[in-house]
């Protein structure tokens, strides 16, 4: 029989008054235990790059809601844009066409390459993942999908089943979809086997041809899905010109090259999209995260010519495209164009490189630094070159205390990752690093 709280309780532990135990306590009673947690912060309001909890204590927040919140927490612009949309109307679906929704759609393909400028909206990545697979099938009249081991493409049927950074995002919900072929990814710190370097195999496509030859052949193939910047895998930057082999052999047989952008597009790493920097153009993109400043939306976009050939009514979402999110996402591009965030996450990650540079330099780690713009991953490993998750833990641990709250990831979770808004400035930068480098170098003194 569920638990009722008394009307009592409920004031006991309101934000005003309660503790921050008082809180988890009912979040246990009511909230799924799935639910799992980096920290067990509980978060009453946040404001511009801080997190406040119910207790008052003010956080620095580097996680960014997990890439989210790139403008920092209620930005004004965007917060002034849902406003005026809340005084206008909520939602139509489907119903109606939508002046909000059609105004999203140009600017989000804005941010694209030519010939990407066709929008269907969702509410998640996981959501506009699946949605992606659905056109990739539907439009080539193949099945086979190709992913990359380490890949995270969220939690729904579709994205799980191309999903492989961890067992336990899969474990026990089988039978997967079908159809769906796992090849290596390039990461060349700690998976592939040439030297220090030597040119990736890997990278320039050999697992693929091998593939093709032995498992699927490649006119049987929809789809290569692809993130162009391994996420929950590590934030595994693969070698220059992998995304170019991909369109490459794509291009060669036929077969569509999916760029899964949830985490890395929207400016975060000092270009619109990741696949920027290599000035590949995928022939779909899917977005989310960072794109509608914290309200859930997520993004297909791709050309006229592919779109065109999904049947009206073949696929859809009841809130997709809602007015309110659109009038977020429209104030987020506004404002990372107006404020040149682009070139600003280029700077705070050469800012931050700097810094932990310097950190390696005097010994303290991390092992591997990697990343682009302000999308930076640290890993950790012990003295015998093992994945060292537990140092990442007490670090995330004793930086949480100090007040900095940073995120890990990882096939083994012994990366610390740093997603800081594009907003932040640059005292509340160094501030963070500062307590940042301070766990490090503890960490590192007790090992």
């Amino acid at each position: 029989m569920a638990t009722t709280l008394s009307q009592s309780e409920l004031r006991t532990s309101a934000a005003e008054g309660g503790t921050a135990e008082q809180w988890r306590e009912r979040d246990r009673r009511s909230v799924a235990s799935v639910w799992s947690r980096y920290t067990d912060l509980v978060v009453s309001s946040a404001e511009g790059s801080y997190l406040i909890d119910v207790e008052g204590r003010r956080y620095l927040d580097f996680a960014c809601g997990i890439a989210v919140t790139s403008l920092g927490h209620r930005h004004p612009d965007v917060t002034a844009a849902v406003h005026r949309q809340l005084d206008r109307y909520w939602h139509t679906s489907i119903v109606t066409q939508s002046v909000v929704m059609t105004e999203a759609a140009e600017r989000v393909a804005a941010i694209c390459p030519e010939p990407l400028d066709v929008v269907f909206f969702a509410n998640s990545g996981a959501e506009v993942v699946d949605g992606s697979l659905k056109l990739a099938r539907r439009s080539t009249g193949r099945q086979g999908i190709i992913c990359f081991r380490g890949g995270f493409h969220g939690r729904t049927f579709g994205a799980m089943s191309v999903t492989t950074s961890k067992a336990l995002y899969r474990s026990q919900y089988g039978p997967l979809v079908p159809g769906v072929y796992v090849t290596p990814y390039p990461y060349c710190y700690r998976v592939c086997e040439h030297a220090p370097g030597e040119p990736c195999p890997i990278a320039a496509g050999v697992e693929l041809e091998r593939l093709f030859h032995q498992v699927v052949p490649a006119d049987e193939v929809a789809a290569i899905l692809v993130e162009p910047i391994q996420g929950e895998g590590g934030y595994v930057v693969p070698p220059t010109g992998f995304l170019s082999t991909l369109r490459r052999i794509c291009d060669e047989h036929g077969i569509l090259l999916i760029c899964d952008e949830i985490q890395t597009g929207v400016a975060r790493t000092g270009r619109w999209l990741a696949v920027d920097h290599e000035q590949v153009v995928p022939d779909i993109v899917t977005l989310a995260k960072a794109l509608g400043s914290g309200l859930p939306v997520g993004a297909i976009v791709s050309s006229h010519r592919l779109m065109d050939r999904w049947e009206s009514g073949s696929h859809g979402s009841t809130f997709g495209g809602n007015p309110v999110v659109g009038a977020a996402v429209i104030a987020t591009l506004e404002v990372i164009e107006r404020d040149q965030l682009i070139d600003r996450a280029a700077a705070l990650g050469e800012a931050i490189r700097a810094r932990i540079t310097a950190w390696q330099t005097a010994g303290h780690g991390p092992s591997d630094l990697r990343g682009r713009g302000a999308l930076i991953g640290m890993e950790f490993l012990d003295d015998q070159d093992r994945p060292d998750t537990h140092r990442v833990t007490q670090i995330k641990h004793r930086a949480l205390e100090a007040g900095l709250v940073v995120l890990s990831c990882g096939i083994d979770d012994n990366v610390i990752r740093l997603l800081p808004p594009l907003t932040v400035s640059d005292s509340e930068l160094a501030e963070g690093l500062d307590i940042l480098e301070a766990a490090v170098v503890e960490t590192g003194r007790a090992r």
